[in-house]
C-alpha cells in the first residue's frame, strides 16, 4: 500500500501543469499531513489497549475516509481517472483552498504534539490513557476534527472534480455526526466527571463564550 501510494504521488507531482496549480498544492499539503501523522502513528503503536471500539461503523468510517480524503484524489490526480467530473473554479476560489491550509496545517500538528502518546487513529483507550486538557485542547475538545473540517472543506476548490475532490465532504460529515459521539461516550466511561467537567470548559469545535 505504501509503494502505491508513492508511486500515485510521483504520478500526481508529474502530471500537476494538466491538473492545475491547486492541485500542486493539495500534493505538497498531503505530504505535510504524512510527516506529521505517521512519526506519531509508528511510535504509538506500542501502546498498550485497554479499550477499542472496532466495530463495522468504526471500520465503514474510517475506510470512507482513506477513500475519499487519499485514495481518490491521488488516484485521479495520477491517472485522470474521473476527468469525467471536472469541474473549473478561477483562481480567487484556489487561493481561499491554498491558505485554507495554514490553520488545517497548524491545527494538525499542534493536536498530534499536545495528545502525545494518547493519540489513535481508531476509537480506543490506551494504558496509562490521560486526559488532555492544555495546548488546543484547552478551549476545544476537538481541534484535529476542527483541523480536518478546513481541509476537507479546501479539498474541492484544490481538486476540482465531484468524485476525487467534493465527496470528502458528505463522507467527513457522516464521520462527524456518527463517530463524534462515541468519542465522547469512549472518553466519558474512561474519565467520568473530570471529563464532564472539561466538556463544560471547552467547545466541541469553537471555545465557549467565557
Amino acid at each position: 500500500m505504501t509503494i502505491l501510494a508513492f508511486a500515485l504521488l510521483v504520478l500526481a507531482a508529474t502530471r500537476w501543469a494538466e491538473n492545475g496549480w491547486g492541485s500542486a498544492a493539495w500534493l505538497a499539503v498531503f505530504v505535510a499531513m504524512c510527516v506529521i501523522r505517521v512519526p506519531h502513528s509508528l511510535r504509538n503503536r506500542a501502546n498498550i489497549v485497554v479499550d477499542a471500539h472496532k466495530d463495522v461503523f468504526e471500520i465503514g468510517l474510517l475506510a470512507m475516509m482513506f477513500t475519499t480524503m487519499m485514495l481518490l484524489p491521488l488516484l485521479h490526480l495520477a491517472t485522470g481517472a474521473f476527468s469525467f467530473a471536472a469541474y473549473r473554479l478561477p483562481d480567487w476560489v484556489i487561493w481561499i483552498g491554498v491558505l485554507a491550509q495554514l490553520p488545517f496545517l497548524w491545527l494538525f500538528w499542534c493536536s498530534h504534539a499536545d495528545l502525545g502518546r494518547n493519540w489513535s487513529a481508531g476509537l480506543e483507550v490506551r494504558e496509562d490513557h490521560t486526559l488532555v486538557m492544555d495546548g488546543v485542547y484547552a478551549r476545544i475538545r476537538h481541534p484535529m476534527y476542527l483541523a480536518i473540517w478546513i481541509s476537507v472543506l479546501a479539498q474541492p476548490l484544490l481538486v476540482q472534480n465531484w468524485i476525487a475532490g467534493f465527496l470528502v465532504i458528505p463522507a467527513f460529515a457522516a464521520m462527524w455526526f456518527i463517530r463524534v459521539p462515541r468519542e465522547e461516550a469512549l472518553m466519558r466511561a474512561r474519565f467520568g466527571a473530570a471529563y464532564d467537567d472539561y466538556c463544560r470548559k471547552a467547545g466541541r469545535m469553537m471555545p465557549r463564550a467565557s
